[in-house]
């Protein structure tokens, strides 16, 4: 025993040295280059590391390093890891270790290792004798060892098991109550997901085309309306199936773009709710560019200050000195830009920013702006607005940005006006569902990220969901949260269900009143002035419901509310309208609410304005052509297309003589129709009286409105200055429209007189707009009012006005401070002042008996009949007018100042003389006065043979009349008020002989009232509100293609010149050879313009080429069948409709060409002359060289019926007519408005061979309406 524990010790001696030598040189073979890299790339190696290579070192016999203590800088201890690195990097590191003789090691090695050597061999040496009785021993031990090993090893690996077992129960557990937890918390999502992932599979297939569609109406039809836009993409999703690329039926932006959580913000911010402005709205954050949004209303401006405003928005305008410097901040610090109001133009430095040409430097993103490179910031946003409603930009500034038509919609419109209609009568209700809107947004918002967070959760989860409790745990938190909101949001659908359900109670005098506004909104396009601001119309809308007469019956209280604003608009509008634009508002508007309420065919409307379209279609024969003209024949079979007149050709050949009765009768609007058509709406009876009765379209348009709307909407309100003034604030100017005539100053300085304000006037023009711009900061600090005349006449100073207007602050200004302005319609009148102020009217008033009565309450004269004389004459000149080119020529201005200055002549003449001195008073008033403002020579000569009948010795006389009936005479001697008294017993209505025009002048009168009214109608009309085109239904574009097809179908091939210069060469004697060359050249540059621009209308309707704004206009003027612009540059003078100038011009081309073929014509149509001064002279030259005489002396003599010369047809008169059995001119008979003259004969004569003969001096005009 003592052996073996000798032993014992010595080998646990051993142990400590040798097994780990052996070990450790077999385990150099294994050692590998990567991992001494990796033990020697440790910075902070562990402790065992270091020992081991210390222990190396110490074997190796490698110093240590001195090293300071980190435990005690001032100590300093041995380092052997810096040697060992050193050591580790030797690439013969491992040989160096194998190569180790361990046997002669350091002699203080071996005083451990050798004693104890020796010791084991002897104690070795006992052991071998004890190890026979041992291993005897042992061997039984082992038999007992292994039994109990196998026990322990079953016992462990059941102990193992059941720990396993429980393990799996427990995780089962877990996972089921997380499986539950999941189920719980996705399962009311399964059905919405699954629908949702049906949506997004049948989306994915057709997301290319939607796609391509969505990028085409981002990219290309943000300038165009809701319609075009429709039809465009129609077009678009029926290529896109030609070309087999799957897209949707009904492709929309906001399904492809759009997200209904930032769309329903951006409804809150004031976006209208409508799909339009949606669409915009996505527009403007996908398009490349930045937006310039066309929006008179201020829709987009709105939107755009609500949804920047928390992002530091800054709004700036090009009239700003500084706006350059605030750009500058914007761009670089991040903050969105509103550049609003701008014109036609942009400033040239914005173009790096339109651009975005920016550029990297340094790393840091710049753009240059003026003459700085300024840091661009990527959270930089520009926006652009304009009020212009139809702005013209060039190709250069649209390139830059992206044209959006902002618009409002009437949807759009609607929605708000339901809203402020129900604010008024239901303010709890419209507050509260206010309210649940923004919740609601809320709500979506919050159950969005929480579905996002959950979808990532799943998305991004791996291996076993069930496995991975926090992301169970927060979906069960979203689903608790989620759910609580959807129970809210079910109540809250549901309140606003109840709400919205009352709400639309309201809604049919919301959509009454928008569609009031888009009739008013229109009428700028008759005259630049009358524009109306949308913020107008809601606070008059506004202003209707809270004074309008209560009632506890809604149905009551909606018929009250559309009367009431109706009426209320109708009044404020009146006042700002020119008289001769009364009437027709009314008529429009009447219509449009009856088109509201679908109770106006388009087609019919269209035919009213138009006459329908006229192809080439020939007309059945005229029964009637004794008393019915061809022209209305053919608009009479036109209305017989329509459903409403069908039959109506037949009926008109069995009741002829009914039809006849109204055709004579004054009063034929009044008359019912015969037959079937007796009961025809009050519409349609407008249709039949348009085409039977034109001179009375406008009365019967006036019968019309008093029928449909009552008598208060033809009766507009007398001009009252003080309600005009208390609807104004020193924000809002007072703006006079003038016509001529008018002079509305004295009327302000009266006004100003009777309120004791002190007013100070200058009348615009050059050089005056610092002078004004002084008087009007001076006022706003004084409280008095200035009053701007003639702003149209100082177009390039009414930017200055805009920006004096819109810079105006209610508490920096004096509150009786007005600005007042007067000026004629003229589009360089800032919108913004007249959609923000007062606009007034104050004409002179209509008619001889008005004019007079005005005229009179002048200062008396000692010659009471020559001052009725005078004041006759002046409302005469006036009331002229009304009769269009055959009153006057040119509308003249005269007004009160002519009358005033001749008044005082005619009373200095007669005071001062004893005899009356004509001459001198004719001139004065006749040459001077009057005729200052006279430049036509055939107007001065009228205005002269009208003075005659008033300036006279017989005026003087009792008794004397100024017309033929003897209805208008100078009253017999009278006191002052004598003559007032009589004034007023003349009738209302003068007739035209006082005039001294025929009977037909008010025929005539009438037929161009209507034409205008027609016009002015058309004008306001867009291409989209037109309808059908004609009975058959086709719609725009497909009437204009037959129109053109149809036109050029009958336009002959151009006049060949090789032949004509064959046939009529140049000669000395024969001038009328190149008379005729001439024309043919012009006539085949018009044929030419004619015929590519048809061909190329019918292209872009095809989409073959771009509809520009030319062939746009091309295609308006054939649908409301007038003569397109580019045709009127190449042709000759005419001012008949289409169809007529059509037909015109081939008959034109006929005469031409059949004295090209042919031969000079026995009778010249010199009308048909494109240059009819050229035929004059070619005349005059033949004459002269056939008698080797010059030209100048000789004039060329007019004689009808001549037995030899050249003979000239073509010519009408008008006003008069030729009495063949006299061979003279003679009265014009009754309701015959002109007639064909005489042949005659052009023969050049000297001035002093002719004989003096009775004659008549005719004016010859070129052009005529019809």
């Amino acid at each position: 025993m003592e052996c073996e524990a000798q032993k014992a010790s010595v080998e646990a001696d051993l142990a400590e040295a040798v097994p780990a030598l052996e070990e450790a040189l077999k385990a150099l073979d294994t050692i590998k280059a990567s991992e001494i890299n990796e033990v020697k790339a440790m910075a902070n190696p562990p402790g065992g590391v270091k020992l081991v290579c210390e222990g190396v070192c110490v074997m190796l016999g490698i110093k240590p390093n001195r090293i300071p203590d980190p435990g005690d800088p001032s100590k300093r201890i041995m380092d052997y890891w810096g040697p060992s690195v050193k050591m580790l990097s030797d690439s013969t590191f491992i040989q160096q270790l194998k190569k180790f003789d361990k046997d002669n090691l350091d002699p203080k090695i071996m005083k451990v290792v050798a004693p104890k050597r020796e010791a084991l061999a002897t104690a070795e040496k006992q052991l071998q004798e004890t190890m026979a009785s041992l291993n005897e021993k042992l061997s039984r031990l082992k038999e007992v060892e292994d039994g109990l090993a196998g026990l322990q090893k079953a016992f462990k690996d059941a102990t193992d098991s059941k720990v396993s077992l429980e393990g799996q129960i427990d995780l089962t557990g877990k996972k089921l109550v997380r499986a539950a937890t999941l189920i719980d918390s996705l399962g009311g999502e399964k059905i919405r997901w699954k629908e949702f992932s049906a949506q997004l599979a049948i989306q994915y297939t057709k997301l290319t085309g939607d796609a391509l569609i969505s990028a085409g109406i981002v990219a290309y039809l943000g300038p165009f309306t809701s319609v075009y836009r429709a039809q465009a993409v129609t077009a678009w999703v029926a290529r896109c199936k030609t070309l087999a690329i799957p897209c949707s039926d009904l492709p929309s932006l906001s399904g492809t773009l759009g997200d209904p959580v930032q769309i329903r913000k951006w409804n809150i911010d004031g976006l209208p709710t409508d799909m339009f402005s949606i669409d915009n709205g996505i527009v403007v954050f996908n398009a490349r560019r930045w937006p310039l949004m066309i929006d008179p209303q201020g829709q987009a401006n709105k939107w755009i200050r609500n949804m920047e405003n928390d992002n530091g928005l800054n709004v700036i305008k090009l009239t700003d000195g500084d706006y350059l410097r605030t750009l500058e901040n914007s761009v670089q610090f991040g903050r969105p830009v509103l550049l609003e109001n701008i014109g036609e133009e942009l400033d040239p430095s914005l173009e790096p920013l339109l651009l975005k040409q920016t550029f990297k430097q340094g790393g840091t993103l710049f753009i240059r702006l003026g003459d700085a490179n300024i840091e661009y910031a990527e959270t930089f946003r520009f926006y652009i607005t304009t009020k212009l409603r139809n702005p013209h930009y060039l190709p250069e500034v649209s390139v830059k940005v992206t044209l959006l038509n902002f618009m409002i919609t009437p949807q759009g419109l609607e929605d708000q006006l339901l809203g402020i209609v129900v604010a008024q009568e239901r303010p709890d209700l419209e507050d509260q569902k206010n309210k649940l809107i923004v919740q609601s947004a809320k709500n979506k918002a919050l159950l969005k990220d929480i579905e996002d967070k959950t979808l990532q959760i799943l998305s991004s989860s791996e291996g076993n969901i069930l496995e991975d409790e926090s992301a169970i745990n927060t979906m069960n938190q979203g689903k608790q949260v989620a759910d609580q909101i959807k129970s809210e949001q079910v109540i809250a659908e549901a309140t606003e269900l109840e709400i919205d359900t009352v709400r639309q109670g309201y809604r049919p005098v919301a959509y009454a009143s928008q569609v009031l506004f888009f009739c008013i909104d229109q009428l700028a396009n008759i005259e630049p002035v009358y524009q109306y601001s949308l913020s107008w119309f809601i606070n008059l809308f506004i202003l209707s419901i809270q004074q309008s007469e209560r009632s506890a019956e809604l149905a009551e209280r909606l018929h009250v509310l559309d009367t009431h604003f109706t009426f209320s608009l109708y009044r404020n509008i009146c006042r700002s309208l020119l008289e001769k634009d009364k009437l027709m508002f009314s008529f429009l508007l009447t219509v449009s609410i009856m088109q509201g309420r679908n109770e106006i065919d388009a087609a019919e409307w269209y035919f009213f304005l138009t006459g329908g379209v006229a192809l080439s279609d020939i007309p059945p024969p005229n029964p009637c052509a004794d008393w019915f003209s061809e022209k209305q024949w053919n608009e009479l079979v036109r209305l017989a297309n329509m459903p409403c007149y069908l039959g109506l050709v037949d009926e008109f050949k069995t009741y002829h003589v009914e039809w006849k009765g109204i055709y004579d009768s004054p009063t034929g609007h009044l008359l019912p129709f015969p037959g079937s058509f007796a009961t025809a709406t009050p519409f349609r009876r407008l249709l039949g009286i348009r085409v039977l009765r034109p001179d009375l379209v406008v009365v019967a348009a006036q019968q019309f409105v008093v029928v449909t709307m009552g008598e208060s909407f033809v009766k507009p309100p007398p001009f009252d200055l003080a309600l005009c003034y208390g609807d104004s604030s020193v924000q809002s100017p007072l703006v006079f429209i003038l016509s001529p005539g008018s002079d509305p100053i004295s009327s302000v300085l009266k006004f100003a007189d009777a309120t004791k304000q002190k007013i100070d006037t200058i009348s615009l023009g050059q050089g005056q707009g610092p002078i004004a711009e002084r008087m009007i900061s001076l006022a706003m600090e004084t409280g008095s009012w200035v009053v701007l005349q003639n702003c149209h006449l100082a177009p390039s100073w009414m930017p200055t006005l805009e920006r004096i207007t819109e810079g105006i602050k209610v508490d920096a200004t004096h509150p009786t401070f007005r600005l007042w302005c007067t000026t004629y319609p003229s589009p360089v009148f800032p919108p913004s002042v007249l959609q923000n102020g007062v606009k007034m009217t104050n004409e002179p008033p209509q008619g001889l008996r008005a004019n007079l009565m005005g005229s009179y309450l002048l200062d008396p004269i000692s010659e009471p009949g020559l001052l009725y004389a005078l004041c006759f004459f002046h409302a005469l000149v006036r009331e002229r007018r009304q009769f269009g080119p055959l009153g006057w020529n040119i509308q003249y201005e005269f007004n009160e100042s002519d009358l005033r200055i001749s008044t005082r002549q005619l009373a200095m003449f007669v005071d001062e003389n004893d005899v009356i001195p004509w001459g001198a008073i004719r001139y004065c008033t006749g040459e001077c006065n009057y005729g200052g403002r006279v430049t036509d020579d055939k107007d001065r000569r009228t205005l002269a043979c009208l003075l005659g009948r008033f300036y006279t010795t017989d005026v003087l006389q009792d008794t004397y009349s100024f017309d033929e009936r003897q209805q208008y005479v100078v009253p017999p001697d009278l006191p002052y008020d004598g003559f007032i008294t009589f004034i007023e017993g003349l009738p209302l209505v003068a007739p035209p002989n006082v005039f001294g025009l025929h009977d037909n002048a008010t025929i005539t009168k009438d037929q161009n009232e209507t034409t205008i009214l027609c016009a002015n109608i058309l004008r306001t009309q867009s291409s989209s509100s037109s309808g059908s085109g004609d009975a058959k239904g086709l719609s725009q574009e497909e009437t204009v293609d037959a129109m053109a097809a149809d036109i050029l179908g009958r336009l002959p091939d151009n006049y060949d010149m090789e032949l004509a210069a064959i046939r009529y060469p140049v000669k000395w004697n024969e001038s009328m050879n190149t008379v005729l060359c001439q024309e043919l050249v012009r006539f085949n540059n018009l044929l030419a313009v004619v015929r590519l621009s048809l061909k190329n209308v019918r292209k872009a309707i095809q989409g073959l080429v771009v509809m520009s704004a030319e062939l746009e206009n091309l295609s308006l003027s054939l649908f409301y069948g007038k003569i397109p612009a580019m045709w009127i540059a190449k042709s000759y003078p005419s001012l008949k409709p289409l169809a007529s100038y059509v037909s015109d011009l081939l008959e034109r081309i006929g005469f031409f060409n059949g004295w090209l073929q042919d031969a000079p014509p026995p009778v010249f149509w010199i009308s048909g002359f494109f240059f009819t001064q050229a035929f004059l002279t070619g005349a005059n030259q033949n004459f002269a060289r056939r008698y080797t005489i010059p030209i100048g002396p000789y004039k060329i003599i007019y004689i009808s019926f001549c037995m030899d010369g050249v003979y000239v047809r073509g010519l009408f008169l008008e006003g008069c007519r030729w009495n063949k059995v006299e061979g003279q001119l003679t009265e014009s008979q009754p309701k015959i408005l002109f007639t064909s003259g005489p042949v005659l004969w052009f023969r050049p004569s000297k001035k002093s061979d002719l004989v003096p003969k009775k004659s008549y001096n005719c004016p010859v005009y070129k052009t005529r309406y019809e």
